[in-house]
């Protein structure tokens, strides 16, 4: 079975932490976005999946790859890397890995985290189950539309409101060949949908208007990460969920209000921090009160004030009270306001 990502996209609503780090894998609580995806499918799919098929930029680096590669190799998976040139849409970005688009498998845009608490029963005669979650304002997603039990139809952003299951972006596909069929319409015919782009629910649909059997399931918890407030929002959520082995790192004369991960090196030292802060491996805080926010590896925070804060890697921020938002590799001196 194939696990497929497509993650070429560049990540404009989590900048500055995207230009160097595809957003899939920024870390939350001390795992990246792909990693907990790929546990999550290894832990509750009828078969785990052998392959991750990764969909990536074409200006994405080896290190990438060889991340990627890591998180395949620890779980006994293949680790492939098509190419995406250029952004066209979600069946277009799922095209590209047209040579892998054969036998089952599931594919997964990581933009969102989710959890699934019990393993996913796959009925025998379901061609394609989509995951879905009840909202409020189904305008902003893909749906799908039922009569009675029966899927009838998936609609892109629906004009108006004809169903409020969202669809959240992760499919299980018995064949991938037959969705390759309808990808290849849609691009050799130039059927364009919502957005200018070409659209995976469209691809989709044409296989229900085939006949093919569509069944849906749920997800107990649906996270977004794609921008900066959904991001610190989902830290807070998983560091309350996973409450368990937050203290990897050393605590010295400091005050800590749980939930606080700290990973591997990191040192908290005269400080109050927490609630909902994660301080990444090899991250420090010192002589600071922090709340509400992400330090990403290796970076610190000295002398400073601060609440739903993004810090990037091997950055320094020093002095100030402020909500900042700062990438990799900086220096930054806050001044404090009057």
């Amino acid at each position: 079975m194939k696990l497929i990502v497509p993650m070429a996209g560049r990540g404009t609503r989590v900048r500055p932490h995207s230009h160097v780090t595809p957003k899939p894998l920024l870390k939350v609580k001390g795992r990246s976005i792909v990693e907990r995806i790929v546990d999550t499918f290894s832990r509750v799919l009828p078969e785990t999946p052998d392959e991750g098929v990764f969909v990536l930029g074409d200006d994405f680096g080896q290190g990438i790859r060889d991340q990627l590669t890591a998180i395949c190799e620890e779980r006994e998976m293949d680790a492939h890397f098509p190419i995406q040139k250029e952004a066209k849409g979600t069946a277009h970005a799922v095209g590209c890995a047209e040579e892998h688009l054969q036998g089952d498998g599931v594919i997964v845009f990581a933009d969102t985290l989710f959890r699934i608490e019990e393993a996913i029963e796959i009925d025998d005669e379901a061609d394609v189950v989509a995951f879905v979650r009840e909202v409020d304002d189904p305008s902003r997603f893909g749906v799908a539309v039922r009569d009675g039990e029966q899927v009838t139809k998936l609609v892109e952003k629906p004009d108006e409101p004809i169903s409020n299951e969202a669809l959240i972006g992760i499919y299980y596909v018995r064949d991938l060949a037959d969705l390759k069929t309808e990808i290849d319409y849609l691009i050799q015919n130039d059927v364009i949908g919502k957005g200018g782009e070409y659209q995976l629910t469209d691809a989709f649909d044409r296989r229900l208007q085939k006949d093919d059997t569509f069944t849906t399931a749920s997800v107990d918890a649906w996270m977004d990460c794609g921008t900066i407030p959904a991001l610190l929002e989902t830290t807070g959520r998983v560091l309350e969920q996973e409450s368990d082995d937050l203290h990897r790192g050393d605590v010295l004369d400091s005050v800590i209000h749980d939930p606080v991960y700290m990973g591997p090196g990191a040192t908290i030292e005269n400080a109050v921090v927490g609630p909902h802060v994660s301080v990444e491996a090899g991250a420090t805080i010192e002589n600071a009160v922090v709340r509400d926010s992400i330090v990403f590896q290796d970076g610190t925070i000295e002398n400073a004030v601060l609440a739903d804060s993004v810090v990037g890697r091997h950055t320094v921020v020093n002095q100030g009270i402020d909500s900042i938002n700062v990438g990799d590799h900086s220096q930054m001196n806050v001044e404090l306001r009057s």
